[in-house]
């Protein structure tokens, strides 16, 4: 009797740890190249572009297709992935949300912003590097955010992106003006209703040559890693493996600076314009 009652309890014993053990086995690992795999099987790379964005982004007129160099930047990618590149249509402030609602696959010259990177990953290398500027309406003589930082000083910014986030930050007591992006910004320049306009520097050069501004590059100069956004989801592992080895070879072979040099001389900006201190 005593030796079937062990026997039944050792059973129960086993039964229990058999049990016990099923349940807290680990879940299967995600396959670190699911979103890559996903991508070359739709056949098509997902990027953002954006209205008044030149020359990162230009639109021609009369086919309506898509250029510029980050569009450019986007071909690259997607020839090397066997897939064709679709552009969709957005704006800075929206970049998040399309992400989370997978419309988009990739987006480029992004600044690392911890609101966006609640869903947003971006790269850890930049792709090039941009600075913070101003262009400021002519005679403009506020050399410093510290001097920007005055209510008689009125800002504009493109909602939603990281020159209001820079502008809220440094600049709290200015007047910001907020607009939807950029087009309705260098009308406020035009018409006379701002002092300046806060943009990466590579903007502030097409801007400045439209509304016949002065770049500023007020002290200290804030460096501003431009990289690439992916959504962050599981299996992206490879995916953004993938995209950094990409990105070092574009820095490495000055593939990259090339590039924006050739964009810019291609639609007459002149970047000797830039203030000499800084370099990409």
């Amino acid at each position: 009797m005593k030796f079937s009652f062990m026997n039944k309890l050792a059973s129960a014993f086993a039964a229990v740890m058999l049990m016990t053990a099923s349940l807290v086995q680990p879940a299967a690992a995600t396959d670190p190249n699911l979103v890559l795999d996903r991508i070359r099987d739709s056949g098509e790379l997902r990027v953002p572009v954006m209205i008044g964005e030149e020359p990162g982004y230009i639109r021609d007129r009369d086919s309506g297709e898509w250029g510029g160099f980050y569009m450019e930047w986007a071909n690259d990618i997607a020839e090397l992935l066997g897939v064709k590149a679709v552009p969709v249509e957005t704006t800075w402030g929206n970049l998040a949300a399309d992400f989370q609602a997978k419309k988009i696959d990739i987006a480029f010259g992004l600044n690392p912003n911890p609101k966006r990177g609640l869903v947003v990953d971006y790269l850890s290398v930049p792709l090039f590097t941009d600075a913070w500027a101003i262009v400021a309406k002519p005679g403009f003589d506020k050399k410093n955010w510290a001097d920007l930082n005055d209510p008689s000083v009125s800002l504009v910014v493109q909602k939603g992106g990281t020159m209001q986030v820079v502008a809220e930050a440094l600049t709290p007591k200015a007047n910001i003006v907020v607009v939807e992006d950029r087009p309705l910004g260098v009308l406020e320049m035009q018409a006379g209703r701002a002092d300046a306009m806060v943009l990466a520097i590579f903007d502030a050069v097409q801007v400045a040559k439209q509304t016949g501004g002065e770049i500023i590059l007020p002290a200290p100069m804030l460096l501003n890693p431009a990289t690439i956004g992916y959504a962050r989801e599981e299996g992206n592992e490879g995916y953004e493996n993938w995209l950094t080895n990409w990105v070092n070879q574009q820095r490495a072979l000055g593939l990259a600076q090339g590039k924006l040099h050739k964009s810019f001389e291609a639609h007459g900006i002149d970047l000797s314009i830039l203030p000499p201190e800084f370099s990409f």
